[in-house]
């Protein structure tokens, strides 16, 4: 197991000495080190990140303020000089507390929290099973993708269509798509994305989920047999 992790420090002196630890470790991949709370927020929207070093005072934007403006937050580990802070990083769900200077010894432990912590998360989550999260009627819903049908364009929105509802999303089709896990649903129409797992039956100008007929295009039939066979 890796953990993608990023490094955050004002002083480039001890934001080395972390990223040392870092590519020493053989679970961590550090995705980059950045010397600002400001910077770090920029580049989360561009990395996909398990785990950040935090360092809590910085200019601008201190350690605690920047966790206060992430939408999704990664796992946490504060690095810091001083101690009077670990009641407030409680708080904050760190996974750990790291007191300047830095062992090898305290860093591995750490690490090996983070690495726990990472596996419980997958682990909750192939259980739960896959799914997505979709914004319908001012409300953030949990999908699974299990339950899926099929997608239907609406002009600026796609109604989702699952084994016991119906929801009407804010999205293109094309950006829509891009949720889906590879694989597993086809766009077989300009209107329409289908989960290969619910096909019943299918001939040259439909598709049938269910008692439910779904239009097929032309082009789409010999991409729908490949898509059917690789299931």
């Amino acid at each position: 197991m890796t953990l993608n992790c990023v490094v955050v420090d004002d002083s480039a002196i001890q934001r080395l000495s972390i990223v040392k630890l870092v590519e020493n470790h053989p679970n961590l991949n550090l995705i980059a080190e950045y010397s600002s709370a400001l910077e770090t927020k920029n580049g989360l929207n561009t990395h996909q990140v398990d785990l950040i070093f935090l360092d809590i005072e910085m200019p601008v934007l201190n350690g605690f303020e920047l966790l206060d403006v992430l939408n999704n937050k990664p796992q946490i580990i504060f690095v810091t000089g001083k101690t009077e802070y670990a009641f407030k990083a409680f708080n904050y769900d760190a996974t750990d507390y790291l007191h300047k200077p830095i062992t090898r010894e305290r860093f591995n432990i750490a690490v090996e929290k983070a690495l726990e912590q990472h596996k419980l998360i997958q682990d909750f989550n192939e259980e739960e099973g896959e799914h997505i999260f979709v914004k319908s009627n001012l409300k953030k819903r949990k999908v699974y993708i299990k339950d899926i049908k099929w997608i239907e364009a609406l002009g600026d929105y796609v109604k989702l269509v699952t084994e016991d509802s119906s929801l009407v999303v804010l999205s293109t089709m094309k950006s829509f798509e891009s949720e889906l896990p590879e694989g597993k649903f086809l766009r077989i129409h300009k209107s329409y994305i289908v989960n290969l797992d619910k096909i019943d039956r299918f001939n040259s100008k439909n598709v049938e989920v269910g008692a439910y007929e779904i239009p097929l295009s032309r082009n789409k039939k010999t991409q729908l047999v490949d898509a059917l066979n690789n299931i």
